[in-house]
């Protein structure tokens, strides 16, 4: 008998503990920030999606630490037109960023010379 539970028991932590290490389903996208609402704490995010630009809208949660390089940044901070790398994934309340990093500004080219 102990035999038997010793044998049960092997095979069913190496399956508890996978599951317990898998990371939460997630996608990522680069764009620039579209609209910042920072009550309501989401960001709109235009993206390119083939040969077409998507708009993508995400929560932003209250603990997330926005950055630039290593530096923190307020959700204010980000301003329309950021250059952003964002990580999100699906919730039941939709789409929730986990990270968000400004990685440049756009700019309009005017006093530029090519």
């Amino acid at each position: 008998m102990t035999r038997i539970a010793l044998t049960v028991a092997c095979l069913l932590v190496p399956a508890a503990a996978g599951a317990q290490q898998a990371p939460p389903p997630h996608d990522s996208l680069r764009g620039a920030v579209r609209t910042v609402d920072p009550r309501a704490r989401t960001v709109a995010v235009t993206t390119g999606v083939g040969m077409a630009l998507r708009v993508v809208q995400l929560r932003v949660p209250a603990e997330l630490r926005v950055t630039a390089g290593s530096a923190a940044l307020p959700l204010t901070a980000l301003q329309p037109g950021d250059i952003v790398r964002v990580s999100f994934g699906w919730r039941p309340a939709g789409l929730v960023a986990y990270t968000i990093e400004r990685i440049g500004r756009m700019s309009d080219g005017a006093g530029h010379s090519p």
